[in-house]
Formats: C-alpha cells, sequence, structure tokens
C-alpha cells in the first residue's frame, strides 16, 4: 500500500511512497533494541555531539525544508524556517544539558550510601502529527535519545517527504545507524500496526501527539500492556482578555496566536474570552488584524496565511463555523468557502459564542476565532474551564493579582500572562484533561523515559 503526498495549495499529488512491510518493521524494531546497548553505553558529550550536528545540518538546510513543509503541509515559508531554527536550538539545548538534568540525586539516609540514579528504557515509539512535521520529533528524539534511548517514529503520511528528510538528516548528523527509525504506515494499517507494536516486548514505552480519539487509542493499548505513555493531545485554549488589559496589545496578541501554523496548532488561541465592558474596541481590533493577513501561497514569503493541510480539515472547519451560525453565532468577517483550488479558509471572526456551539465544545483547527463576552473575571475562569481539554491558556490583564488569582484557578497544563501560549526547550510541556498526560521539554521531559532507579548500599 502507497502513502500519498497530497500538496493542499494546488490539490496535485506530489509523491507515492511504498509502505514499509510488517518483516521491515519487525527488522527495524530488533535494530533498534540491538543497537540501545551501544548507544547507552556512550557519553553525554557523544550523544550530545550529534546532535549539535544535526543542529548545524538543519540550519544548513534551513529554506529547503521549509520549502517541504510548504509543499507537503501549507505551512507559511517564513513559519517553517522559524520551526527548523526552533528544531536547532532545541538539540543544542538537550546536548548541553541532558547531564545535569539526569545527574545522580544523593538522598541522605541511614545506609551508607543512597541515591536515586536515572537510567534509559529502551526502544520508545513515537507517533508523530502533520502541523509542525519537524518540531515534534525534535521534541520528542532530542531529550528521549540525549537520555540513552533509541526510538521508531511513525510520522503522519500525508507528510512522508517531511520523515524521510529528516531520516537522513540524522544519518549525515552522524548518529550510529538504527538509534532512530522512521517506519512509513499507511492510514488503514495504522491501528493494527501500532498495536502490534505496543505490545511488543521490545518496546518500553510509546508517545503519541495527535487527537484525543488517537490518544484514548494509545492509552488503551499500552495500559493492555503496562506500558508507560505520554500524551500531547488536542486543545481549545481560552484566552481571557480582562476589562483592564491593553486592547490593541490583545488583540494583536490573540490574533497572531490563533493564525499560527494557519490556525492549525493544538496550543493556537481558540476562544476569546473577553470582559464586557472592552468586548466592542476588542473585536473591531480582532477583525481589522484578522481581514489584514495575507492569504496564499505558503511558498510566498509575503503570505501569513496558508492552506489547510487537508481536504477533510477544510470540510470539518466550515462544518463547525455553519453549525456555530445556525445556532446564534454572528460572522464578523469571513466564514465563506472560497472558489478554486486549494484548501484555503478565510480567517474568520465569530462572536456571540456560547457554550453548546461547536466551536465553543469542540477544537477548531484553522483560521477561526470565537469571541465570548462575560461580565467579569469569575465567568471568564469559569467558561474557560467549561471544555474537556486543558491544553493551554493566556490572561491578558494589568494587574499582577488577578493574573495570579486566574492562574490558581485555571485548569491547563500551560499558562500565560500576556503572552501566547509557546512551546520552549526549557519548560515542560503538556496537558490535562482530554489534552493528555506527561510532559515533554525541559528537567521534567527527559525523565518521562527513564528508569528512575532507587540504590541503597548498606554495610560490605
Amino acid at each position: 500500500m502507497m502513502l500519498d503526498s497530497i500538496n493542499p495549495t494546488t490539490e496535485e499529488l506530489i509523491a507515492s511512497y511504498q509502505e514499509h512491510s510488517l518483516s521491515e518493521i519487525e527488522s527495524a524494531l530488533k535494530q533498534s533494541h540491538k543497537v540501545f546497548d551501544h548507544w547507552r553505553g556512550l557519553s553525554f558529550q557523544a550523544r550530545g555531539a550529534c546532535f549539535k550536528k544535526l543542529a548545524e545540518k538543519l540550519r544548513e538546510g534551513k529554506t529547503r525544508l521549509a520549502e517541504l513543509m510548504a509543499l507537503e503541509m501549507g505551512k507559511p515559508i517564513t513559519q517553517g524556517m522559524a520551526e527548523i531554527e526552533k528544531c536547532a536550538g532545541t538539540c543544542e539545548y538537550f546536548a548541553e544539558n541532558a547531564e545535569a538534568f539526569l545527574a545522580d540525586e544523593v538522598v541522605p539516609t541511614e545506609a551508607i550510601k543512597s541515591k536515586v540514579i536515572f537510567r534509559p528504557l529502551g526502544v520508545i515509539l513515537a507517533i508523530m502529527p502533520w502541523n509542525f512535521p519537524f518540531w515534534q520529533v525534535i521534541r520528542f528524539a532530542a531529550p528521549t535519545l540525549m537520555a540513552g534511548n533509541t526510538a521508531l517514529v511513525k510520522h503522519a503520511p500525508n507528510v512522508t517527504g517531511c520523515a524521510h528528510a529528516l531520516d537522513k538528516l540524522f544519518r549525515e548528523a552522524g548518529f550510529p545507524e538504527h538509534v532512530i527509525h522512521f517506519l512509513d504506515i499507511a492510514p488503514d494499517h495504522v491501528s493494527e500496526r501500532i498495536s502490534k507494536l505496543i505490545e511488543h516486548p521490545l518496546v518500553r514505552a510509546v508517545t503519541l501527539t495527535g487527537s484525543t480519539r488517537a490518544g484514548k487509542f494509545v492509552a488503551a493499548k499500552a495500559g493492555e500492556a503496562l506500558k508507560k505513555c505520554v500524551l500531547e493531545l488536542g486543545g481549545s485554549d481560552a484566552y481571557l482578555v480582562l476589562d483592564d488589559a491593553d486592547v490593541e496589545f490583545a488583540a494583536e496578541t490573540c490574533v497572531n496566536s490563533r493564525l499560527l501554523n494557519s490556525g492549525q496548532s493544538c496550543i493556537a488561541a481558540k476562544r476569546f474570552i473577553v470582559a464586557r465592558k472592552i468586548r466592542e474596541a476588542f473585536e473591531a481590533k480582532v477583525v481589522e488584524k484578522m481581514s489584514a493577513k495575507k492569504v496564499g501561497s505558503p511558498l510566498e514569503e509575503s503570505t501569513e496565511v496558508g492552506p489547510l493541510a487537508r481536504k477533510d480539515l477544510l470540510e470539518n472547519l466550515h462544518r463547525q463555523v455553519t453549525q456555530s451560525v445556525q445556532v446564534g453565532a454572528s460572522v464578523l468577517c469571513g466564514g465563506k468557502l472560497y472558489e478554486g483550488k486549494g484548501y484555503f479558509y478565510p480567517p474568520t471572526v465569530l462572536t456571540g459564542v456560547t457554550p453548546g456551539m461547536a466551536v465553543f465544545d469542540e477544537e477548531t483547527f484553522g483560521p477561526v476565532a470565537a469571541i465570548i463576552t462575560v461580565k467579569d473575571d469569575d465567568e471568564a475562569i469559569e467558561l474557560a474551564n467549561a471544555t474537556n481539554y486543558g491544553l493551554g491558556s493566556a490572561i491578558f490583564t494589568s494587574d499582577a493579582w488577578r493574573a495570579d488569582s486566574a492562574i490558581t484557578r485555571l485548569e491547563f497544563g500551560n499558562c500565560f500572562v500576556n503572552a501566547m501560549v509557546k512551546s520552549d526547550a526549557r519548560l515542560p510541556f503538556g496537558g490535562v484533561k482530554d489534552s493528555g498526560f506527561g510532559r515533554e521539554l525541559g528537567r521534567y521531559g527527559i525523565k518521562e523515559f527513564v528508569n528512575v532507579k532507587t540504590i541503597w548500599v548498606d554495610k560490605t
């Protein structure tokens, strides 16, 4: 079976890739397990040297790799180049800090010596999404491989070209063969083959970035096999704009967050929860800024919003907008499908949004902003939490006390004040509720896939 890569701008076939056979997948797993002893036996400096070289290779190919993302999933090319820079910086960060993060921790007891040590688990299975095709892999691989694990990566089928480019980059950077394998698995076989991999005794843990539905499937399979898993799933991020916020700044930040990656980000601003006192002024600014964004070919540097990655994503987004309007939401701009080729959707603003509407209750994956009006901070926090998701949130206010009060009560894994939510190699990233569990990045993320081993030495 073939994996097809479709250009979302032209709707034309870019390339088809042959799926790996069951025997090829089994061989890759055994090879990754075999090389594990060698890889974990290397010093942090030796593993780090590979990642520093990978950072160099990423930067050398930045333009080419950004063009590949633009072609395969529609990311505006300037954002693609920024993604590659972020990948390179994260490789360097874990190359330089992994040893300190995983240093032995001495714990005083009555023993002669007692401490906690951190050791790699073995082969980790990673199931990666299409929306940040380089960053998501590096976000997993840099801490996980620096800890001494090896990896199998099943990437999204519509970005198989990006997966192959990453595979080549790892090899060119000097990583020992088989430390990381990229598996080409067609959509029709994903459930069956991922299940078998999770069940396989040589796979020690699994991580997935994707939908809540996929996360529940992986969590169930991992639970049956008693395997550790980390899940980074969907989000319906609430941005709270309180009545003392700088309206111009809040609107600019909210719009930039909503339209990042053409709105296809789990941590994009999705629900704008705005104090009644400033709602009209905020709406006017948001409509002005959303309407001014240039929609077009992702290969043009002036483009700010490209196409959605697939036709089904476009159709689902328009359904959410249409259903919300049918039950009372109002369209301030956008909301209509373009004619012609490409999976483009206009930057859209809906107001009068309330719970029960699709754009409130569901994750919207595209350039659609939902404005919800509230009377005070308590109602803002209540509505922010009125979702099954719990990934990111942001608060806009000039009062530090109000911000601290909201932070305590908001049920999200990330909370930013007067800034858009973003991931950072130095900080843990992840969610709660239907947005998943476990953390990536930082000193917490690197410890997800290690054996936290207690050592007790008494008299000898």
